[in-house]
């Protein structure tokens, strides 16, 4: 089986934004071929191929297949290096402060981190829920991660990252605990006490993006009570973040969501927990360096009493290490 190789250097990229040598690999990526035989397909010299031919080379995206000796001709076959490429590039801002990208699990607290952070380094967000996280983690698509995943076993994120990274030093920081439960309408009109008052007829539920740790804990515990999703009323409408969530709810487009308390509080709506969780970050060791101004600020006091002013947040455990 043929593999799809991604290609994440932007030279690469920009080299192949020239639609003919972007022809030339595609065809490379269906079969071997000359010179010759390319030049016939494209209806251009064999002189004028071999120069796209030996860009791409130079680029490491095709190679000699195989040599053939026709009468006294030698004849080289070219291949692509893969039976696919994927283009994944970022463009970041360009200054003097290191632009740095955090993907995974959206936390209030991280935007506040962000923007005190924000003489120092330029922290962009993606958020993509917890596992779509450490997937871009892993691909090289951030510096950073952030999960709450609960595993089978009752721990938080450790057994989902030796999974992911068996080959990687990588390090587990705490940012806090957080506690989570029903976000509901201010008064709580549909009188929802429990979670499995969202499947109720009469109630909109407000669900939570699949690959999120909310979105794990939702469907876990909803086998565990034996509730058939079908059932639930909006649980295929899904948002990104828990402020969405909680926005939603105060515009009475929900009834119920499952997110943080802190942004229930924020929103004034009201609040049932269920769970406290552990939220960490993710990094590769060698990205330490630029994210130092993050890592040094979780060990202040002044994060610490920032972090507690959040409802539902517990500064105890900020900026211990776990240990994988």
């Amino acid at each position: 089986m043929k593999t799809v190789q991604p290609i994440q250097s932007f030279d690469k990229i920009k080299l192949l934004a020239d639609s003919r040598r972007m022809e030339i690999l595609r065809l490379l990526m269906d079969s071997p071929a000359t010179l010759t035989h390319l030049a016939r397909t494209l209806k251009q010299s064999p002189a004028w191929i071999r120069h796209h031919i030996l860009t791409l080379e130079s680029a490491n995206l095709i190679e000699i297949s195989e040599v053939r000796k026709t009468g006294k001709v030698m004849e080289k076959f070219y291949r692509a290096k893969g039976g696919a490429f994927l283009l994944q590039e970022i463009i970041l801002p360009k200054s003097k402060k290191p632009a740095v990208i955090f993907s995974g699990s959206h936390d209030l607290a991280l935007e506040e981190i962000a923007e005190h952070l924000s003489r120092h380094v330029t922290m962009l967000s993606l958020p993509v829920g917890s596992l779509d996280g450490l997937v871009n983690l892993r691909q090289g698509l951030c510096q950073i991660s952030g999960a709450h995943i609960l595993d089978e076993t009752g721990e938080y994120n450790t057994p989902t990252v030796r999974h992911l990274f068996p080959d990687r030093n990588v390090e587990l920081v705490t940012l806090a605990h957080r506690t989570q439960g029903l976000i509901l309408a201010a008064g709580n009109p549909k009188g929802i006490k429990k979670i499995s008052d969202i499947a109720r007829e009469n109630v909109k539920f407000i669900n939570r993006n699949a690959g999120s740790g909310t979105r794990l804990w939702i469907d876990a515990e909803l086998k565990k009570k034996n509730i058939d999703s079908t059932f639930i009323n909006g649980y295929d409408v899904s948002v990104k973040t828990h402020s969405e969530a909680a926005v939603l709810i105060s515009e009475n487009k929900g009834d119920v969501s499952i997110g943080l308390q802190a942004a229930a509080h924020q929103h004034g709506l009201d609040f049932i927990p269920l769970f406290e969780e552990r939220y960490d970050l993710i990094l590769p060791r060698e990205n330490e360096k630029v994210l130092s101004p993050l890592l040094d600020y979780l060990q202040t006091s002044n994060f610490r009493s920032g972090l507690n002013t959040l409802t539902g947040y517990n500064a105890s455990h900020s900026g211990e290490q776990i240990q994988i």
